[in-house]
């Protein structure tokens, strides 16, 4: 199932540390040559300061050789650099250990004024600063995430906006938390770091986009791990804009991911699911897979058997997705469903011997499947015994739920009539690189 992998397109807009997990993973499903997957492990080390697993992999790779000098003389380095920003920030976590300070960083909503309380305190410099995150940045390349993320705490509080550092503390503080499966403080770090971008406060609108489209691909790893998740990626990728702009413009392979979202959520799955289709539709050109072809031959063509086959390649791309190999179960229940769904609402009612050949099933199975759901009062439907027919009731969406959708449909629009009224401006736009992040 290689075919619909999407390591390569992701690792893309990934920090080289944030992709070790997909290949961990891409290993155990043994999709590729093992010996492919260790040289390209062996490549992603090589930048980094994670010496010791550099030469793990090198010795599984390379059983007969020995170590290659160049990786012992860089251990050297790293251990000695390591000494050398211990001592130069022995001075800096002293004081942050202070529990004064402490309750200062806790309860401050200034940096500035943080600052000016550690400046007379304790002597404090602005250069401090830079040595803490430069120690930082060397914790984390050394795969120390734990001590990264506390040192990009105090640099993230006291840093201003328009520092050189600043965003690239934001994306280092997010990388951490996501590689320590910290997915409540990974999900604070995230919506900071998404305000800041959104507040257009560093670049051009390339940049924008580019920035966003980073933070898109870092998103799925605390979206499909937090309970929230499901509802937080409809809400980024299908009803604000400029994501949605930025996935069908250079990512629209993250409709699997969205897709995924919509099919799983079972409270909002019917208001969402015209939007879904037409963002597919546009995009199906550029991008398809078995995920959104199920939606479109469902809600598109209306070809039941063909549904039926996609569904069934569907499982064969969730079991080897880094990201929604938990969906699972999840997954095929909520799509036979669609399909009885549809099905049913065409015809009015159905035969349940039909149905069974149409969602794979014994009749006994769907029999009881049909009677669980409208047991657990998520299908409005009768089951005609004597007749053996399922005839379909009306399900009325909330007006609550209406109104909600419908303001952010408003919402929409009105944020694609402003995009639309710069690009006639002529925005100027420009290439950026984030020096943390993805290079």
């Amino acid at each position: 199932m290689a075919e619909w992998d999407l390591t390569s397109r992701m690792g893309q807009y990934l920090d080289r540390h944030l992709v070790f997990p997909l290949l961990e993973f891409l290993s155990v499903k043994e999709l590729y040559d093992e010996k492919q997957m260790l040289k390209g492990k062996l490549d992603l080390l090589s930048n980094t300061n994670m010496v010791d697993f550099a030469m793990d992999v090198h010795k599984n790779l390379y059983p007969d050789k020995d170590v290659p000098q160049t990786l012992k003389d860089k251990r050297t380095d790293v251990v000695s650099q390591l000494k050398y920003l211990q001592s130069e920030t022995e001075i800096i976590t002293k004081i942050f250990e202070d529990p004064e300070v402490i309750r200062q960083v806790q309860s401050s909503r200034d940096g500035r004024q943080l600052f000016e309380f550690l400046s007379k305190e304790f002597g404090f410099q602005s250069k401090m600063i830079d040595t803490l995150y430069n120690f930082a940045k060397f914790q984390y390349e050394c795969g120390n995430y734990s001590g990264a993320a506390e040192y990009l705490y105090f640099v993230r509080v006291l840093l201003l906006s328009t520092d050189k550092n600043f965003l690239d503390a934001l994306w280092g503080k997010l990388a951490s938390e996501i590689l320590m499966q910290n997915w409540e403080t990974a999900l604070d770090d995230l919506t900071k770091l998404k305000e800041i971008i959104d507040g257009n406060t560093f670049g051009s609108a390339l940049q924008n986009l580019q920035q966003r489209t980073w933070l898109i691909h870092w998103s799925l790893f605390v979206f499909f791990n937090h309970p929230k998740g499901r509802d937080l990626i409809i809400d980024m990728f299908l009803y604000q804009p400029l994501y949605l702009n930025a996935i069908q413009t250079t990512c629209p392979h993250i409709l699997r991911y969205l897709t995924t979202a919509v099919i799983t959520n079972k409270s909002r799955r019917r208001v969402v699911l015209k939007d879904l289709v037409k963002v597919i539709q546009q995009e199906s050109y550029t991008y398809k897979d078995p995920i959104t072809e199920f939606v479109e031959c469902l809600y598109v063509n209306f070809d039941f058997d063909g549904a039926q086959q996609k569904l069934r390649e569907c499982e064969e791309v969730l079991v080897n997705d880094f990201f929604l190999v938990a969906c699972l179960e999840d997954f095929i229940e909520n799509a036979r469903l669609l399909i009885f769904e549809t099905f049913c609402r065409i015809h009015e009612c159905i035969s349940i011997r039909m149905l069974a050949e149409k969602l794979n099933m014994t009749e006994e199975e769907a029999e009881r499947w049909i009677v669980n759901l409208i047991r657990n009062a998520r299908l409005d439907a009768k089951i005609d015994s004597k007749l053996g027919h399922v005839v379909m009731g009306t399900q009325a969406i909330s007006p609550y739920q209406q109104v909600i959708e419908k303001t952010k449909t408003l919402a929409f629009k009105s944020q694609m009539l402003a995009m639309n009224i710069e690009k006639k401006l002529g925005l100027k736009t420009d290439t950026t690189t984030n020096t943390w992040g993805p290079e």
